[in-house]
């Protein structure tokens, strides 16, 4: 076997073999990795390298022990999954860096972080002063991650007790100018329904990128041609003005007329639809 016949028979195997382990080891192998995770693809790297360049080594050795060091990753990814100490001792635990605001010197010693480094894993979470960090934990993997005081804490819907829609799956229904049925299908939708949406917004299917459709049934478009300027339908805005406009003219019906009776009637409506509008605000909101 010649050099090169050696080189692209072996560079095959391995892309082949290591292909199959990551793909046994699951989506956590693409993530970051854990120390024993790194050491073992450092070592299953340099095997299959010095295997591909290595001409006169037996590449299925080569195969053997990176299929070895593949079985140690996968029963310690199956024995982490089972066992807490376990992965405390191979992974090792979450620490405390910070807490209400004050730095944990020695916790900060102890992972050999400096006060710049921690300085710097802040401003990556867009914080930029120590005193706003009600708590802050170095996780195994080096990832900080912060919990901002409360009153530093950006204003939710749920503070202020403001129901909202629950969001469901976007679809995307086109893409590089195809119809993906099964996708139109899952969002409630059909072909006719999808030509009559792209009619009205003024485009061809073909001059379509990408199109997704939104838990609210909307039909969002991306063009081709980058300069047609698509126009953003918006009728459940429209609807909540319109319904608002109703409840307005409502109360100065009331305000105008003399007649008691037409009075409280207007204002028992107007009150009516008040409540109307609270319930299906959420839903009618852009």
């Amino acid at each position: 076997m010649n050099d090169w016949t050696h080189i692209i028979i072996s560079s095959v195997l391995f892309a082949v073999t290591l292909f199959t382990i990551t793909k046994i080891g699951g989506k956590k192998q693409l993530a970051e990795l854990s120390f024993f995770e790194y050491v073992s693809g450092i070592t299953i790297g340099s095997i299959a390298g010095e295997v591909i360049m290595g001409l006169d080594g037996n590449f299925f050795h080569g195969v053997l022990a990176i299929g070895i060091f593949g079985t140690f990753t996968y029963l310690h990814d199956l024995l982490g999954i089972k066992s807490k100490k376990f992965r405390d001792f191979f992974e090792g635990k979450a620490t405390v860096i910070i807490k209400d605001g004050k730095v944990m010197e020695d916790n900060l010693k102890k992972e050999k972080y400096t006060i710049d480094e921690l300085n710097s894993l802040l401003r990556q979470k867009n914080v930029f002063k120590t005193a706003d960090v009600e708590f802050a934990v170095l996780e195994p993997k080096g990832d900080l991650s912060v919990l901002l005081k409360k009153e530093l804490l950006p204003l939710t819907a749920k503070d202020i007790n403001l129901p909202v829609a629950a969001e469901k799956e976007t679809y995307t229904v086109i893409m590089d100018g195809n119809v993906l049925h099964d996708q139109l299908s899952s969002a409630g939708k059909n072909k006719g329904w999808l030509d009559i949406e792209l009619a009205n917004l003024g485009v061809t299917l073909d001059n379509v990128f990408i199109g997704q459709v939104d838990s609210y049934g909307k039909l969002f478009i991306d063009t081709y041609d980058d300069q047609i300027q698509v126009p953003t339908p918006k009728p459940r805005k429209l609807l909540l003005a319109m319904l608002n406009k109703c409840q307005a003219d409502l109360e100065l019906f009331a305000l105008a007329t003399e007649s008691s009776s037409t009075k409280e009637m207007y204002n028992k409506n107007a009150k009516k639809l008040k409540e109307a509008i609270n319930k299906v605000q959420p839903f009618l909101r852009e």
